[in-house]
C-alpha cells in the first residue's frame, strides 16, 4: 500500500486539491496521422480553457511522412505555442519508448502532478480530462484511470478490461460459449456506468498519477506496441495501487488509424492480420508478469483452444467460419516465449532517457 511516507515533501506540497489547481500534462504520440493528431489538439483547445496548467507534449515518433514538420507548424501558432511543446524523436520506438521519453522530458520541465496519455486519432468530449483529474484527486491511492472511448459513430466501445489469464488463453482460442463456461473464463471488457477500479483501462486514453509512476517505473522498453499499458498496471496493482475506468471522461477514438491493426467494430473478415509483434508483446506479458513456464503454458492453452474450434469447424457448427488458418501459423511463428522475455527494461523516472528502446538496442523483436 502506497503512503504519504514514499512521497517526498516538496511532492507533497505540489498535491492540488482541485482540478484548476492540478498540473496535468497530456502526451500524445503521433506516428503518420498528423491531420487526426491536429484535430486531437483542437478537441483540447476547450479543456485548456477550463483547466489553466494543462499542457500538451506532441511527440512525433520519426514520422519520416512530412508530419514533424506540419505538426511543429501547428503547434507553433498563437492558439497552441504557450501550452503546446513539441518533442521529435530520432526512431520509431514504440509507444511506450515515445511516451517515456515524454514523460522524462516534462520531469525535467514541469514535474506534472498527472500525466495523460492520449491517442493521436482521439478527440476528447467536453470535460475528458477534467473528470479524470477530478478521480484521481477524490482516491489518493489510485495510480491510473482511464476513459470511455467511443467509435467514431458515438457508440460505446471496450475501455477497460480483465488481465490476460491461462483459462482466457483457452477461451480465446476456442470462441465458444460452452468452453467461456466450463473453464469460468473471467470477462475481458468490463463495462460500466459508474466509475469502477478495473484491471487495466486502455492506453488510448489514461492518465496517471505521477507518484505512482515513481515508485513502479515507467514503461518497460522491451515492448514495441501492444500490451506494454497492461504490464504496466499490472507492476502498479502490485505495488499497493488501483486502476480506475471513468466513464464519464469520453473520449472519440478511431481505432488502429496509427498501427492499422482494427476498430473493434470493424468485422473480423475485414480485420487486417495481426503483425508478429502482437503475439511477441502478449508472450511478453505473460513471461514478465507471471513467469516463462507461464507464457509457456498460455501458448499451448491457445492452441488447445484452437483446437476445438478447428473441430467445430470442420463439423459445420463454428459460429464463426471465417478462415483463420493465418492465426495458427502466426501463433505458432510468433508467440511462443523467448529467452529475453522475462528480461526487464522499465525505466525509472528518475533515469536519463534512452537513446534507443530496449529491443532495439538488443534486437528483441
Amino acid at each position: 500500500m502506497t503512503s504519504s511516507a514514499t512521497i517526498s515533501g516538496e511532492d507533497r506540497q505540489s498535491q492540488a486539491t482541485t482540478p484548476e489547481q492540478a498540473s496535468v500534462a497530456v502526451v500524445t504520440v503521433n506516428y503518420r496521422t498528423a491531420e487526426l493528431t491536429k484535430a486531437c489538439l483542437a478537441s483540447l483547445r476547450p479543456e485548456k480553457a477550463a483547466l489553466p496548467k494543462l499542457e500538451v507534449v506532441v511527440v512525433d515518433a520519426a514520422s519520416a511522412d512530412g508530419s514533424a514538420d506540419e505538426l511543429a507548424a501547428a503547434i507553433g501558432r498563437e492558439e497552441y505555442r504557450d501550452w503546446v511543446s513539441f518533442l521529435p524523436l530520432p526512431v520509431n520506438g514504440g509507444f511506450g519508448w515515445a511516451n517515456n521519453r515524454a514523460i522524462l522530458h516534462l520531469m525535467s520541465r514541469s514535474r506534472p502532478n498527472f500525466v495523460h496519455l492520449l491517442n493521436p486519432d482521439s478527440e476528447v468530449e467536453a470535460g475528458a480530462v477534467r473528470f479524470l483529474i477530478e478521480y484521481l484527486l477524490a482516491h489518493p491511492r489510485t495510480a491510473a484511470v482511464g476513459s470511455q472511448l467511443l467509435e467514431p459513430d458515438g457508440s460505446v466501445t471496450g475501455s477497460a478490461f480483465s488481465f490476460p489469464t491461462i483459462r482466457g488463453e483457452l477461451a480465446r482460442g476456442a470462441r465458444t460459449a460452452l468452453v467461456d463456461r466450463l473453464v469460468g473464463a473471467p470477462p475481458i471488457s468490463i463495462a460500466s456506468d459508474e466509475p469502477i477500479e478495473v484491471d487495466w483501462a486502455t492506453g488510448a486514453s489514461v492518465m496517471f498519477r505521477v507518484d505512482a509512476l515513481r515508485e513502479a517505473g515507467l514503461f518497460d522498453e522491451g515492448f514495441f506496441l501492444y500490451h506494454e499499458e497492461i504490464e504496466l498496471m499490472w507492476r502498479l496493482r502490485k505495488k499497493g495501487w488501483t486502476v480506475a475506468f471513468e466513464p464519464r471522461s469520453r473520449v472519440r477514438h478511431v481505432g488502429g488509424a496509427a498501427t492499422g491493426v482494427h476498430s473493434r467494430q470493424t468485422p473480423e473478415r475485414l480485420r487486417p492480420r495481426k503483425p508478429a509483434y502482437w503475439y511477441r508483446s502478449r508472450s511478453r506479458f505473460f513471461a514478465l508478469t507471471r513467469g516463462k513456464l507461464t507464457a509457456a503454458i498460455a501458448f499451448f492453452s491457445w492452441l488447445v483452444g484452437h483446437g476445438i474450434w478447428s473441430i467445430r469447424r470442420a463439423a459445420g457448427i463454428a459460429a464463426n467460419s471465417k478462415p483463420v488458418d493465418h492465426q495458427l501459423r502466426d501463433h505458432l511463428r510468433n508467440a511462443f516465449p523467448r529467452g529475453h522475455d522475462s528480461a526487464r527494461a522499465a525505466a525509472s523516472l528518475d533515469a536519463l532517457p534512452s537513446e534507443k528502446p530496449a529491443w532495439m538496442e538488443r534486437a528483441w523483436l
